[in-house]
């Protein structure tokens, strides 16, 4: 009996021995296989276009969700202060998100179905010959201060603001049509008029740009770009801001918190021709980093988190205590990434944005390979998200609808090809340490947000892959507001660590990232401080904007396709940015929050105003 018993033994042990080399050999890691998402809430809400409903003379947007409770207040955190409260000087998501809800923009996009809809717009069409769009405004929808919203602030909004460059200049990037600006035209009091030089796909997804009240920024952009750039910062008393959004600005205490109050008199109503939202207050927490985001989660103090995928496991256990249920909202949209720095250009001063030995490893394009061949996805996908990850290996997010599946699918690490890359550039291995050609050490700054303890994370694993190399890594965690004005203003870094939100419905929303000229552009960043005598450009640079180029005038979604899949090859090749991952957006939410509408896209509260409070539950 003792032997059939220890015979029995060594084949369960033989078995399950088989088993880990058939996934390991055959299959690679399969998260699906060992981190089951049960039983996680799929994010498959069917959401309804709200309608246009006209009473007294006023057009409002009527919900399609039930009829809630109206108070209470809602919630969450965010991990650093925002910068601006002006939604065009936001270069931080934080910001955008913050000054965005309080100016809302002609369209918007259905979470659900991609399509977009209007806003403060009551209708729209496009004409025949697809370059002119009308858009029909709300009759009877006021600022805050009591003033109609009419043509004349869409006007300025479009025509002085964001086409005048004023801000960051991103919206007028993504705008932009073979070098040239939309016509906009005011036909009546509540109609205007956009022209585009030639048939522009994205146009009309760019429509939901925020609109501004001309009466109180008009006298703020006649003092230049300078005075703009400063306006309704975070020292702005918040009674002096007029809005249209659903929520104002209420009180800002730097890192601690921000408090929105609803707008008693926004243009959506329930069923029961109701003005929304319901809650009275949205409170964010500033928390500074991603350990105090989940305590005060935790400890009941906030009502959603997000939740990192090695947390998932203990947020399973603690549900049905912390009465919350769990969400899997999919892959996430943000494409995380490290990037380069490629700029070669001298300051005024004279003074070179990057050693000239580095200039020489950065853009060297076998260089920045070797660093993509040699870093292990699934090792970070395993050990940073307990594997609820995808590799990433395309400029697109896992999810666009403009994928290239081919790119997709990407390599797995392999250190012997990252070798052999670096010696076709002459760089040799010593002792362990990797040099150049001219006998330089190769040692760089790899640079993220302190407090992001995914990026921390990540950055470790990917300084310790380099080191197989013989490349050092000096690996350094900095507070996210210098970092954003290091990368994205002063050109002043060797490598980042950072992410990017993406547009899966439209990828020439990434058109300032990788035109030459674009706000965003990271990689080969001009900054006002150049010395344009040594501006320097890329070939493949202006390559890929020439794709955005043709992707923007093409109308038809399959040729399209066809198109953005040229700039996601072209990037696999040159790697200026090389793409890690995409987390699963697993969320955290009280069960006293309803109406909520989780989508892939939209994420798990995509409508503040329409949600209600319940705390009977």
């Amino acid at each position: 009996m003792k032997k059939t018993a220890y015979k029995i033994l060594i084949l369960f042990f033989i078995l399950f021995c088989f088993c880990l080399l058939f996934f390991k050999k055959d299959k690679g890691f399969d998260k699906n296989a060992f981190f089951s998402l049960e039983p996680l809430v799929s994010a498959q809400s069917k959401i309804l276009n709200p309608k246009n409903v006209t009473i007294d003379n006023v057009d409002y947007l009527e919900s399609a969700l039930p009829v809630g409770k109206f108070g209470g207040v809602y919630t969450t955190s965010i991990m650093g202060d925002p910068k601006t409260f002006n939604p065009y000087n936001a270069n931080d998501a934080t910001s955008a998100e913050l000054s965005e809800i309080m100016y809302d923009g002609l369209v918007q996009t259905n979470p659900s179905t991609g399509e977009v809809i209007p806003k403060l717009a009551k209708s729209f069409k496009i004409l025949s010959d697809n370059k002119t769009y009308i858009v029909n405004l709300r009759h009877g929808i006021k600022w805050s201060d009591g003033v109609e919203i009419t043509s004349d602030d869409v006007y300025f909004t479009y025509n002085t603001v964001i086409f005048g460059g004023f801000g960051d200049g991103s919206t007028r990037d993504v705008m932009m049509i073979d070098k040239k600006l939309p016509k906009v035209e005011i036909i009546d009091k509540y109609t205007v008029k956009f022209t585009t030089p030639k048939p522009f796909a994205p146009f009309l997804r760019n429509l939901s740009a925020s609109i501004l009240p001309k009466h109180i920024f008009e006298k703020v952009t006649k003092k230049g770009n300078a005075y703009f750039l400063t306006y309704q910062g975070i020292d702005v008393k918040p009674q002096n801001i007029v809005y249209s959004g659903a929520f104002k600005l209420k009180e800002y205490v730097p890192s601690q918190r921000v408090v929105y109050e609803k707008n008693p008199d926004y243009y959506l109503i329930n069923k029961d021709k109701q003005k929304l939202p319901y809650i009275d207050k949205w409170i964010m927490v500033i928390t500074g980093d991603m350990n105090n985001d989940t305590l005060k989660f935790e400890s009941g103090v906030t009502d959603f988190l997000s939740v990192n995928g090695s947390l998932v496991n203990r947020y399973r256990e603690l549900k049905h205590d912390g009465n919350y249920e769990l969400y899997n909202l999919g892959a996430s949209t943000n494409t995380t990434f490290m990037v380069f720095n490629l700029n070669n250009r001298k300051n005024k001063d004279g003074k070179y944005y990057v050693e000239p030995k580095k200039q020489k490893w950065f853009q060297d394009r076998n260089f920045r390979s070797a660093i993509d061949w040699a870093i292990d996805r699934d090792d970070l996908i395993l050990n940073v998200f307990s594997g609820f990850a995808y590799p990433l290996y395309s400029a697109e997010p896992v999810s666009s609808l403009f994928i290239d599946e081919q790119i997709a699918k990407g390599h797995k690490k392999d250190l012997t090809h990252a070798q052999q890359l670096l010696s076709q550039s002459g760089f040799y291995k010593k002792d362990g340490i990797l040099y150049d050609k001219d006998n330089n050490r190769v040692e760089f700054e790899l640079l993220t947000n302190a407090g992001n303890t995914q990026r921390e994370a990540t950055g470790v694993s990917i300084k310790q892959d380099l080191e197989a190399l013989g490349i050092k890594v000096n690996f350094k965690p900095v507070e996210f507001n210098s970092l954003i004005n290091r990368l994205v203003n002063q050109a002043d870094f060797d490598c980042v660590i950072i992410a990017l939100t993406s547009n899966i419905y439209e990828p020439n929303s990434g058109y300032n990232v990788w035109t030459p000229e674009g706000a965003l552009h990271m990689f080969n960043k001009r900054t006002p401080n150049d010395d344009i005598s040594t501006d320097k450009i890329l070939d493949f640079e202006r390559e890929l904007e020439d794709i955005f180029r043709q992707g923007a005038l093409e109308l038809d979604f399959n040729k399209r396709k066809q198109i953005y899949s040229k700039y996601q090859k072209l990037v696999a090749k040159e790697n200026p940015m090389i793409y890690l991952y995409a987390p699963l957006n697993i969320a955290a939410l009280r069960n006293k929050v309803k109406n909520v509408t989780p989508t892939k896209t939209g994420g798990l509260v995509n409508n503040l105003a329409e949600i209600y409070i319940d705390e009977n539950k």
